[in-house]
């Protein structure tokens, strides 16, 4: 077995490679688990994330006309670019063409009336495919960061069930 299959942690060897929901890949320790319901790791908690090479799209370069390709950030965030794109490390600059379309969410108007506040819901889809119903009044404050308008929130499940909350599942325990 490969140094790069053994746990620097604790010397175990590492699973089989997962992709997340995101799009990301790793390999955990194989004596470690995530614990969906507690949201924490169980055992060792060494994981190695893996780059996820571009995928070719059927879209072409609106610039250059070059093949598009799908890449994500080491930090998970999508977009389109160009596939003659590249990153001279020595010179440290861009290379070829310079297209680069980031992936965000998408927002539809729904003929549906806020419970809290009586405007109209939005259904919001996250660049990883997650819905929600939202107050087409709510909005971030990048400057003070913090959520305006009303906080309405109903996360859709995969299931077509929903949950009704306003968020504060998210938000850090008090002291």
């Amino acid at each position: 077995m490969s140094e790069d299959n053994i746990c620097p942690t604790c010397g175990s060897p590492l699973s089989d490679p997962i992709e997340t929901q995101s799009g990301r890949k790793l390999q955990r320790c194989s004596t470690g688990t995530w614990n969906k319901t507690t949201k924490k790791n169980e055992g060792c908690d060494y994981v190695k994330w893996l780059t996820v090479e571009p995928k070719e799209l059927d879209e072409k370069c609106p610039k250059c006309s070059a093949p598009l390709v799908l890449a994500f950030t080491r930090f998970g965030k999508k977009m389109k670019k160009c596939s003659t794109s590249g990153w001279d490390a020595t010179a440290k600059k861009a290379t070829g063409c310079d297209f680069i379309e980031w992936i965000n969410g998408t927002t539809e108007e729904l003929d549906e009336m806020c419970p809290r506040c009586g405007a109209k819901l939005v259904l919001y889809t996250t660049a990883n495919g997650k819905k929600m119903k939202k107050c087409s009044t709510s909005g971030w404050d990048r400057d003070k960061k913090q959520a305006t308008g009303c906080a309405y929130v109903e996360w859709l499940q995969s299931n077509y069930k929903s949950s009704t909350s306003d968020g504060e599942e998210f938000l850090p325990p008090e002291d």
